[in-house]
């Protein structure tokens, strides 16, 4: 088993084009890390400078105490799963399973073993003799993580491998992936887009935008504790309401004020979100008095229940029901407060109708504050 260390990576292409820059991570044995972020962030080219399938501009890498850079890909002892299982199509699942062991000149009856192990691990024993095309798209990803244990390596890399497979299949694979990794004790890096296989598989989350690291953190500290307005908005889903506010010293209270002015066209109201003392940050907020902020608050933290609204003191909004969703165990509605759109996460006995003018109230507790030009977290 190995702990990988990458230190200053770069990887550019002809043209001036940089799709990683100054990436920095230290991954321990045995751990589950997850590269996520938007298409063309930089993840899968990550992934693939480990592999060694991209060279590494500059940097280096090192797999246990070994660097790597200059190590061709099949001496490196990592096993790759890629999104369209890359499974030879002519071969029955036992011969893609030991093909590259027969490559590795293994034993035959060690080879036996080694796929009838993997095959009872994943629950396809019953597939070994079928061909790739006879298999569904669960199967066939099955079999691909197959490929990848005989091999016993020291590193596991996965690049989006469930993103062919139906929403389903898709949450029932990720617990197979995370029991997998359990049982094998062996380091997964683990690439995908979807911030919900993020948050449920990894011991820790890398989020990246642009080729650059956002934040390094454990899946709930992501989520609880941001660094700025990207990683805020990306983690969570639906995605944390964002609203434009300005903050306000009134009464000695530090206060988020947002809605509309007066016009023609409407009344024009204002709402206040005074922060909590336990938020309070002199040095931080002292010196974006006045000034544009952002103000980001979670679905979940966005209440239409009377007991919500009656115990607060601030916070409190009118808002037009656009939209209901009911998701069964939630129901889902999507609001407008003054032209603001936000989402809220309520309970599924909400009577909260399409049309409806209904007050909700925003815990401000739960807010979080952010700076409108660095887009920098100023408060969690």
């Amino acid at each position: 088993m190995a702990s990988l260390s990458l230190r200053n990576i770069y990887k550019k292409y002809p043209g001036g084009v940089v799709a990683v820059s100054d990436f920095n991570l230290e991954i321990r044995d045995k751990e589950f890390i997850i590269l996520v972020g938007p298409s063309g962030c930089g993840k899968s080219t990550t992934l693939r400078m480990v592999a060694g399938l991209e060279e590494i501009s500059e940097g280096e890498l090192y797999i246990g105490d070994r660097l790597v850079n200059d190590v061709a890909p099949k001496d490196r002892d990592i096993a790759m799963v890629f999104q369209n299982y890359a499974l030879y199509p002519h071969m029955t699942v036992f011969e893609n399973m030991a093909f590259g062991l027969k490559l590795r000149k293994v034993p035959k009856d060690e080879i036996s073993r080694k796929v009838e192990e993997a095959a009872r691990i994943l629950n396809i024993t019953a597939l070994l003799d079928r061909k790739p095309k006879a298999l569904s798209g669960g199967q066939r990803q099955r079999v691909a993580l197959g490929r990848a244990i005989v091999r016993e390596p020291q590193v596991f890399l996965l690049d989006e491998p469930l993103s062919n497979l139906d929403a389903k299949l898709r949450a029932q694979m990720r617990t197979e992936i995370s029991k997998l990794h359990q049982k094998l004790g062996t380091t997964f890096i683990y690439v995908t887009h979807d911030q919900t296989e993020a948050m449920t598989m990894g011991d820790r989350i890398v989020v990246m935008k642009d080729g650059f690291i956002q934040q390094v953190d454990s899946p709930q500290n992501l989520y609880a504790y941001p660094v700025n307005l990207f990683v805020a908005g990306f983690m969570g889903s639906p995605q944390m309401n964002f609203i434009n506010a300005t903050l306000r010293k009134i009464d000695g209270k530090y206060t988020c004020e947002f809605g509309s002015e007066d016009t023609k066209t409407t009344r024009g109201r204002k709402f206040y979100v005074e922060i909590p003392d336990s938020k309070v940050d002199d040095a931080a907020l002292e010196p974006l008095l006045d000034q544009q902020v952002i103000l980001g608050v979670r679905p979940e933290n966005i209440h239409d229940d009377e007991m919500h609204i009656s115990a607060a003191s601030t916070g409190i909004i009118e808002t037009e029901v656009e939209i209901t969703e009911m998701m069964g165990a939630e129901t889902y509605l999507y609001l407008t407060c003054e032209g603001i759109p936000l989402t809220a996460r309520v309970d599924p006995r909400s009577t909260a109708r399409p049309q409806d003018t209904i007050k909700c109230v925003i815990d401000a507790n739960k807010i979080h504050i952010f700076d409108a030009e660095t887009e920098k977290t100023v408060i969690n």
